[in-house]
């Protein structure tokens, strides 16, 4: 394992976009852990920056063999296109753009156009979209390559791919990097036999700080204060101004592996799992996180709701905002954990036999909430001041993967 990671002109590569051109057309679809929801939307974070010059409001849903372009206010189908058998879905953080996952790499689908585009960003294996302070970061788990975009990069017409810089990787493995305000570059540690922390870079290409206290490192997500957190299966570790701290979990095994903040906030919700031997995707805990006091506890949930890593988001008020098997949304105090609100929305349902499989999930845009039902080829948007389904749209197949453009 390398000590140093340079990020200087030599040591890093600014690619021409010209040999990074090609159409995806496999059969394969990306791959990932099954609990990677920052991979595909990132619902963990209320903000990102809209595009200038776009005004539509656009929801990319994608099912199997296809996406589809639905106006955000009407669930009305405005496009469809055709894809591989499962692909994941990626907002790029511009208003407009989203990243649709293949066997080639990040392909662009512009969803103002709409047009599922011939632009993809070559990856081995294309995995965790980061967006933060103007920055959209991309993470290959094939060679643990990071890619970093300039938010804004498709704000114009360009027929090619916008410039970008290429940080190169060191081993192989599921990672996440992300790019803070001030230049520092954060990326996890692992190879092919596990992944086991975090190190930080700063702008002159010096690393300042690493960690490898972290078993089974996975997810990010940054909270008020510019404060990073990253999950662990005995807990999570937070970095902040320039240093790694890890919270320990309140029980032996204890698994966090997606943190769903808002930058606004020092509260974080994560995913929980106690039980390092139950079986399939559901999950029946959640972990509570103060990053200002530094502490960390699970809490269980009643007894008849579980969810899956694709059914939490922040939304209004920086509360979160839980979708259970009961079909209802719950609204959650980060505080406390205490569930004040629940809004039925769809029918009750049971967890996917794979997690690639189509099961409910919910993205948000501001107060608006967006919850697909595989089972009935349904989109609903919620408004989550109050609960009431505002518009639903149908689907040619179930909806799988969601992504918002604006937001």
């Amino acid at each position: 394992m390398r000590t140093r990671h340079t990020r200087g002109a030599g040591a890093v590569a600014v690619l021409a976009t010209a040999a990074l051109l090609a159409t995806a057309c496999g059969n394969g679809g990306g791959d990932a852990d099954a609990d990677d929801a920052e991979a595909q939307n990132t619902t963990a974070t209320t903000t990102s920056a809209a595009h200038e010059g776009s005004s539509e409001n656009r929801l990319a849903v994608a099912y199997e063999n296809g996406v589809a372009v639905l106006d955000g206010e009407t669930l009305e189908i405005i496009e469809e296109f055709e894809t591989e058998e499962f692909t994941r879905l990626n907002a790029f953080g511009d208003g407009r753009t989203v990243l649709v996952t293949t066997s080639d790499g990040f392909q662009v689908l512009d969803t103002s156009a709409p047009e599922l585009t011939d632009l993809v960003i070559e990856a081995e294996t294309p995995a965790h979209v980061v967006r933060h302070a103007g920055k959209t970061v991309l993470y290959d788990d094939g060679t643990s390559d990071t890619f970093v975009f300039d938010t804004d990069a498709f704000a114009g017409d360009d027929a090619d791919l916008p410039d970008f810089e290429t940080i190169p990787g060191d081993q192989a493995h599921h990672g996440v990097s992300i790019v803070l305000s001030d230049g520092t570059f954060l990326s996890t540690i692992g190879d092919d036999e596990g992944r086991t922390g975090a190190f930080a870079v700063d702008a002159d290409g010096e690393e300042i700080a690493r960690n490898e206290e972290c078993p089974a490192i996975h997810g990010e997500g940054t909270a008020a204060d510019e404060t990073v957190i990253f999950g662990c299966e005995d807990g999570a570790l937070i970095y902040q101004d320039g240093a790694f701290e890890k919270l320990t979990a309140p029980d032996e095994y204890g698994r966090m592996g997606n943190a769903y903040v808002s930058e606004d906030s020092p509260l974080v919700v994560g995913d929980y799992k106690d039980d390092p031997d139950a079986e399939g995707v559901l999950l029946n805990k959640i972990a509570l996180i103060d990053t200002e006091a530094r502490t960390l506890e699970g809490v269980d949930l009643p007894e008849d709701v579980g969810y899956t890593w694709r059914g939490v988001v922040r939304g209004p008020d920086d509360k979160a905002y839980l979708l259970g098997t009961d079909g209802a949304i719950h609204v959650i105090d980060p505080a406390t954990g205490e569930i004040s609100e629940s809004y039925d929305v769809i029918g009750s349902w049971e967890g996917p036999a794979e997690w690639q499989d189509p099961h409910p999930g919910i993205v948000v845009n501001g107060d608006i909430a967006y919850v697909s039902e595989p089972a009935t080829n349904t989109v609903y948007a919620v408004d989550l001041t109050n609960g009431e389904v505002v518009a639903s749209g149908q689907l040619p197949e179930a909806p799988n993967e969601m992504a918002v453009a604006l937001g």
